[in-house]
């Protein structure tokens, strides 16, 4: 069995998967289940100055049959004091000391209370903490949250003011809610940062109920954006982790958050430089056993891999992750079409006939009908492998090329050179 133990910038944990900030983390005795069930670490439901909460607070988006493919909130921090919190926290910690426990913490961007809140999580035994400035509503209109996440100056200040008075580690956690993620990175870096975790939730409405015409959820008829997750969210997610991993100016470990469901989906943000995850949705749509499948799933992985470590598979993909200009123009796929396997619902000539490059002939063979690909005209753009209904009817097949690589940069360098 693989070594599933981390350690992110000196928090260790017994394996990469862990709780983020949210409702499942809202109490002791959750976050004692989650660990008997067998998560690594939990970071409790962000601590400040309690709030109070309305009712309703979530929202689904479901697609095509799966329900929850993503996920709404207007849910803000703990509604419980923090002489409770930290009661449960010490009591946590006490039982599994061998677990992870990350405090979030959302505090008035004033050094005093930020230093005040420091002290008091810490002397509770905390392993770490996390700064929540990503919260997209709520506490944004507080000059909370994203409201501090969206400017780097903020971001690296309040860092700083964390980190005078911290003893334990400091992630920074992100807003996506911005134009470019690495800007705020950097930010949390220089403020001192010892790790950053992205990302927070997305500034979303679930829907509009059409009877009613109320918003998705409503709160006695008045509605709110909300901050969206769940599925849907990973590939905005992975984006941003990916980013930030490839960016030598964020030289600090990553927690990677955002849609994360399954072994799968967390090998691949640690592939692109994640050292560990945190899980929100899934747990909710599934109860905590799911760690089970997941911490099995990613042993296997590692085994077949022959990876003796976790550890070893952190970043493995972020050398090939790069810029539109450095990909070779040269490089060339074609559609190949296995009329064995086909069941003629021909989706693949449909989509390619309307929207794509018309490269799909339909023929009959025998009486039979076929579809072929013009390799000449094929592109290989995917998109016919990717609307094909059966596994093994459409491959994407990789063609030599008669002409050596060449970069859209390399390109336009030779273009200038030969100008002059």
């Amino acid at each position: 069995m693989a070594d599933l133990r981390i350690d992110l910038a000196g928090i260790k944990s017994p394996n990469p998967f862990w709780l983020a900030s949210a409702p499942p983390t809202n109490s002791g005795y959750q976050v004692q289940r989650a660990f008997e069930a067998g998560w690594g670490g939990a970071v409790w439901k962000t601590l400040g100055d309690p709030i109070l909460n309305v009712s309703s607070r979530f929202a689904a988006v479901s697609f095509n049959g799966q329900r929850v493919a993503g996920f709404n909130n207007i849910e803000l921090i703990t509604d419980r004091p923090l002489e409770v919190n930290l009661q449960e926290i010490y009591e946590t910690k006490k039982r599994f000391p061998h677990h992870a426990i990350i405090a979030s913490l959302m505090v008035e961007p004033k050094q005093e209370k930020w230093h005040e809140i420091v002290k008091r999580v810490e002397d509770v035994g905390v392993d770490g903490l996390e700064l929540n400035f990503g919260c997209p509503h709520g506490m944004a209109e507080r000059g909370m949250g994203s409201a501090s996440g969206q400017v780097p100056e903020l971001v690296e200040k309040q860092t700083y003011w964390v980190k005078e008075a911290a003893k334990t580690p400091v992630i920074v956690k992100l807003t996506p809610n911005i134009t470019d993620i690495t800007v705020t990175a950097e930010a949390a870096t220089r403020g001192g940062a010892d790790a950053v975790s992205m990302i927070n939730t997305i500034n979303s409405l679930a829907g509009v109920d059409l009877d009613t015409w109320n918003t998705v959820p409503h709160v006695a008829g008045k509605g709110a954006h909300g901050g969206y997750c769940g599925p849907a969210v990973k590939p905005i997610a992975l984006n941003m982790v990916a980013e930030c991993a490839r960016n030598p100016l964020i030289n600090v470990p990553i927690s990677g958050i955002g849609g994360i469901s399954n072994w799968q989906d967390a090998a691949e943000f640690i592939l692109m430089g994640a050292t560990g995850v945190q899980v929100c949705t899934a747990a909710m749509h599934h109860g905590f056993s799911i760690v089970e499948d997941m911490i099995d799933g990613l042993n296997n992985y590692l085994d077949d891999k022959g990876i003796a470590s976790v550890m070893d598979l952190v970043g493995r993909s972020v050398s090939r992750y790069s810029n539109w200009g450095d990909l070779d123009l040269n490089y060339k796929i074609v559609a190949e079409i296995n009329n064995d396997v086909c069941i003629n619902c021909n989706k693949c000539h449909i989509a390619c006939e309307d929207t794509s490059h018309q490269c799909i002939d339909l023929f009959t063979e025998d009486g039979r009908p076929m579809l072929k690909v013009r390799e000449e005209d094929c592109v290989g753009c995917n998109l016919c492998s990717i609307v094909c209904p059966v596994d093994g009817a459409i491959t994407m097949v990789e063609r030599k090329s008669s002409v050596p690589p060449m970069t859209w940069n390399e390109r336009q360098a030779l273009i200038s050179s030969l100008a002059k």
